[in-house]
């Protein structure tokens, strides 16, 4: 994370929320010694509505705090003036992935009463499925924010201009600008685009326009042989046929 990109912040996000995400959803299953469901939701809810809390509500309190104690005390650890800018960065990054998991929550219910009614229902807190977390913080990343690296009582816009504007607790936030990734650095351990295999119809990170950063790519005829068309011979083998296919592929220049 001493890179301090757009691209780091994300990993930060991701990691912090993949870490509460994995560690609530043991404590709900039962495989963690330490934590349970959320004991805190287990009597209210409310009589007149006709619902009450019950089931297994997800324990992200616990989640949190593991996250925060295996990932945030390593970077407080870390003394010097010269990466006090980036240290504060990491924290908060992984702070907004870990804020992602809990602004994400919702509300489960289930139906009871006879013949199928609900005339009451029994409700839990549970995650969002990563997969709809990883949108929200793909989005935040998206709109990261740029921040200065010399860190002043907390943490302040890179555009004076804009330095009045809030920053928010599920923002990302970056110090320096991403390298180029099209092309090939050794030393910053990018190994370039040059001979990735890309698809030609997709509009997506991994269609040829993107992929190859505009500098086109080259097609080539894969022959594909394997069996097919298997079936049982009574008794005791598989005869099979040999089919043969070929297959465009598009790899970037």
């Amino acid at each position: 994370c001493r890179a301090g990109t757009k691209e780091t912040a994300f990993i930060s996000a991701v990691t912090a929320a993949g870490l509460v995400h994995s560690v609530t959803r043991s404590c709900s299953a039962g495989n963690v010694t330490e934590c349970s469901c959320d004991v805190t939701l287990r009597h209210g809810g409310s009589a007149t509505e006709g619902w009450h809390w019950g089931g297994c509500s997800d324990d992200i309190h616990y989640g949190m705090s593991f996250s925060r104690k295996f990932l945030d005390v390593p970077f407080k650890n870390i003394t010097g003036k010269s990466g006090s800018g980036l240290v504060a960065m990491n924290l908060h990054n992984n702070e907004a992935g870990r804020q992602a998991v809990a602004k994400l929550m919702t509300v489960d219910c289930r139906c009871h009463g006879v013949s199928g009614s609900c005339a009451v229902k029994t409700c839990w807190k549970t995650m969002s499925p990563f997969e709809k977390i990883g949108r929200f913080l793909k989005d935040k990343y998206e709109n990261s924010i740029q921040i200065s690296d010399r860190l002043k009582k907390k943490l302040r816009r890179k555009e004076k201009s804009q330095r009045k504007i809030p920053i928010g607790k599920e923002d990302l936030l970056y110090v320096n600008k991403s390298p180029n990734y099209c092309v090939e650095d050794q030393k910053l351990g990018i190994p370039g685009t040059q001979g990735r295999e890309c698809n030609r119809r997709s509009q997506g990170p991994d269609g040829c326009n993107l992929l190859c950063c505009g500098r086109g790519y080259n097609t080539h005829v894969v022959r594909h042989v394997e069996r097919c068309e298997c079936k049982f011979v009574w008794c005791c083998y598989v005869r099979c046929r040999r089919c043969e296919t070929m297959t465009d592929v598009h790899t970037c220049k």
